[in-house]
């Protein structure tokens, strides 16, 4: 990639089509790719201002902003992405600013801020338009997931990761399709689903030896591990002795994945009863993390050791062990947390007191529950969505989705249920809301979207999709035979030429046209 990218010049026959897939191979790069792709994306960004596009120029440079990350560099990270979130947003760039959600949720991840990182990542996917690569696409579903997973939305996280893990193999990209399937695996094992795990397993080694790709020390570990709480101890062990062996003699694993793997093997064969292997393998745990440095590591061989001790009846180098570990484990907690004050404060600067109040009107703009944009947000920006129609001469559509018989969802089965039935609508609402439009609830069972630039029959082909999908859902699981279904109600104005509350109006006329003719169905004005 590193050699593509040092061809290219601005001068060279189509320049911009080739830098444009360049900038694209650069975004699709994997994770171990980006720690060494800090000169490429800063060549291709010079290369990009030499053409005058703008667009490239923050593409690369978030692609920089990411490579910066995984060398450790998260301030440099951070100033990239809010810089190129802002352009984005101010030159209604849809793409860039997904791109630059997804930078900072990462960057959030990195600072130990699931909430944030999950908002960013829900932002980024509502941004992804049907137009994005495939490829990307994956991409960005599988982030979201993986925030799902860090919030504790364990179910959510595994439909998103199928969804990417479909698209993924769809284009025969077999090393990400591999990775959806090791995160799959371990989202199985913490919502302890013991069976789904064990078909997990089993289906990445089969499609780790149909397609020929290698199962990475990584996902061995996951296997490993997954054995482990099943109690197969030899099993696990086994899992990992290529690993162990490899590392043995060169080149190295990965010294992360190394001491992980060393730690799951003690584990194992401590809880087998083999307390000597169990000592040895400690042991050379601990060489790894003081030789490569890896703190929180070392702090976990300790707890290890502590678990090994009392095995044996040692109990009190135990406590004195299990004592270090607690004491490293504070002490590490504490640096992190100061590491991360400080980046922030290098990141935001004097903008800091800025940028809370912008999150906190953020907050008060989006509904707790589903976190789609709330009616205060609508009732301010529905305003300036017809203000700029109007200046356009462009259309602007509205629908109003209620959700059919919901109340019997919540008296027949429970608020918990109803509010699960509410999360999981938005989410179809935020994958329709792609490019500028706008996606909100309105309050109760009842959502709005916005969908400026739109005319009515696309409107209403995508309203239809919207439920179709809602009630295609297998929603068996959650509702048992309550099915769910909405009406939705679609007007549109081709010039802005009217106001908030007429526009609203039209729309909620046309849905209770929908609840007349049986519910499930979309309303739109009358032709002519």
């Amino acid at each position: 990639m590193a050699g593509a990218v040092a061809e290219l010049s601005a001068s060279a026959p189509h320049a911009e089509a080739r830098l444009a897939a360049a900038v694209q191979a650069l975004e699709m790069a994997s994770v171990a790719e980006l720690r060494t792709l800090a000169e490429s994306a800063d060549r291709t960004e010079r290369l990009a201002a030499e053409l005058g596009r703008t667009d490239l120029v923050m593409r690369a440079r978030l692609v920089r902003a990411e490579a910066f990350m995984r060398q450790g560099d998260l301030t440099a990270s951070g100033r990239i992405a809010r810089d190129v979130s802002a352009w984005a947003a101010e030159h209604d760039r849809a793409y860039v600013l997904a791109r630059s959600h997804l930078v900072l949720s990462r960057f959030r991840r990195h600072l130990g801020d699931p909430s944030d990182a999950l908002g960013h990542a829900v932002q980024c996917l509502a941004l992804t338009g049907h137009e994005v690569p495939a490829g990307i696409r994956a991409r960005h579903l599988s982030h979201l997931a993986v925030t799902l997973c860090e919030s504790g939305s364990l179910d959510e996280a595994s439909r998103r990761y199928r969804e990417a893990f479909t698209v993924a193999t769809a284009i025969g990209d077999f090393e990400l399709s591999l990775r959806l399937l090791n995160n799959l695996a371990y989202t199985a094992s913490k919502n302890n689903d013991g069976e789904e795990v064990q078909t997990l397993v089993g289906e990445m080694r089969a499609f780790a030896a149909r397609h020929g790709v290698p199962l990475e020390a990584a996902y061995l570990d996951t296997i490993a591990r997954i054995e482990v709480t099943r109690g197969r101890y030899a099993e696990a062990e086994a899992t990992l002795r290529p690993v162990l062996d490899s590392a043995a003699e060169g080149p190295p694993v990965d010294s992360h994945t190394l001491a992980e793997s060393l730690l799951t093997v003690a584990e194992a064969q401590r809880l087998r009863g083999d307390v000597a292997a169990a000592q040895l393998t400690l042991d050379r745990a601990v060489v790894v993390c003081e030789e490569y440095e890896i703190a929180s590591a070392r702090a976990r061989v300790r707890g290890e050791q502590a678990q090994l001790y009392a095995a044996t009846g040692r109990y009190r180098e135990a406590y004195e062990e299990h004592r270090r570990f607690h004491a490293e484990t504070q002490a590490l907690q504490s640096a992190q947390r100061e590491a991360r004050a400080r980046t922030l404060q290098a990141v935001f600067e004097t903008d800091e007191a800025r940028q809370e109040s912008v999150r906190f009107r953020e907050m008060a703009q989006r509904d707790s529950l589903t976190g789609l944009y709330n009616r205060r947000f609508v009732d301010e920006h529905l305003a300036l969505l017809l203000e700029q129609a109007a200046e356009r001469a462009t259309p602007l559509s509205a629908a109003l989705i209620d959700l059919d018989h919901f109340k019997r969802i919540n008296d027949t089965l429970s608020h918990a249920t109803g509010d699960a039935v509410l999360k999981q609508v938005a989410a179809f609402l935020a994958d329709t809301a792609t490019d500028s439009a706008v996606a909100a609830r309105l309050g109760g069972e009842e959502f709005l979207l916005l969908l400026p630039d739109t005319g009515i029959d696309e409107a209403v082909r995508r309203c239809e999709r919207l439920r179709l999908a809602i009630a295609g859902h297998p929603w068996h699981p959650v509702t048992g035979n309550l099915q769910v279904t909405v009406s939705v109600g679609v007007t549109t104005i081709g010039d802005g030429n009217s106001t908030p509350s007429a526009l609203l109006a039209r729309a909620d006329h046309n849905l209770y046209a929908a609840k007349r003719m049986g519910r499930n169905r979309v309303v739109a004005d009358p032709l002519g």
